[in-house]
């Protein structure tokens, strides 16, 4: 089951206003997810839908209940996520209404809980690639299908917000090797390689953060414009890229990685120390790993 994670209305812009499908409210010992699960059939895939700020995007990045979210979509079957996120560009060749499939990413959130391991076992897990390759992979061979360019790999630059950055941050963010400024990838991504589901994101480029210069001559009310007008565009473009994607993986799914199994090394709890409490409160993301011991 693939699982999309994006904005408001994201499954009518993917399928169609006929979406149908049936929407699951998913309690989680972590609390309540940003919004019900969408639960649809395409080309034979099941899909699982979700917006992350809510309906009418209500919550802001640093409010997201990230763990919520992926425990939910976990709960209900999901094993793979394309997510989607507009970002600022640091870069020049990385232009308004670019979509940018990332490979890496720096962490400079601060407010967030980062994992769901924060008590009664210890946990490591592998997150060198923080990306799925495979599921990367899947999006770049549909790169044709969008009518932009898409870029094959980034580092993404997670700041906490909501405030964007200051012109000396974004300069900063570009000495360190960042390509795109974002709020929303982490710790979406670290949570789902904790809970042993494939990650990738599609980012959507609509401006150039504010390392570069505005058109002196737009008014605030103009860039505004400009930007809402980039975000459009590239969502448009990256709802082909996903829609397309998807149709691949029903004639070609992925099969298993060794992202389905990053527990089997990652825990360092001895099983037999792990109390009732414990285990119910993580419940179905230790499921497996208590099966493999």
């Amino acid at each position: 089951m693939i699982g999309i994670i994006g904005g408001t209305g994201l499954g009518e812009k993917l399928f169609g206003e006929e979406l149908g499908g049936a929407e699951f409210n998913v309690p989680t010992p972590f609390g309540e997810p940003s919004g019900p699960i969408r639960m649809v059939e395409w080309h034979g895939v099941q899909v699982a839908l979700l917006a992350r700020h809510g309906e009418g995007h209500m919550i802001s990045p640093s409010q997201v209940n990230y763990r919520a979210n992926i425990y939910a979509l976990k709960s209900l079957g999901v094993k793979y996520i394309i997510a989607s996120g507009a970002v600022g560009s640091l870069k020049n060749e990385i232009e308004p209404r670019h979509l940018v499939i990332p490979d890496q990413v720096i962490d400079k959130t601060y407010r967030r809980t980062p994992t769901f391991y924060d008590e009664g076992l210890a946990v490591h897990v592998e997150f060198a690639e923080p990306f799925c390759p495979a599921l990367r992979k899947l999006l770049l061979s549909v790169a044709d299908c969008a009518d932009t360019t898409v870029h094959d790999g980034a580092t993404y630059v997670c700041m906490e917000g909501p405030a964007f950055s200051t012109v000396a941050e974004s300069r900063m963010h570009r000495m360190w090797g960042g390509d795109l400024i974002g709020m929303t990838c982490m710790p979406e991504a670290k949570l789902a390689r904790e809970a042993e589901i494939s990650y990738a994101l599609v980012a959507l480029a609509t401006d150039y953060d504010c390392w570069k210069p505005h058109d002196p001559s737009l008014s605030r009310q103009a860039l505004l414009s400009e930007i809402i007008g980039h975000l459009k565009a590239a969502t448009n473009n990256a709802l082909d890229l996903i829609r397309s994607a998807i149709e691949i993986f029903a004639r070609e799914p992925i099969g298993e990685t060794p992202i389905h199994s990053g527990l089997d090394l990652a825990v360092w709890t001895d099983p037999a120390e792990l109390t009732p409490d414990v285990v119910d409160q993580y419940g179905i993301l230790l499921e497996r790993y208590i099966e493999f011991r």
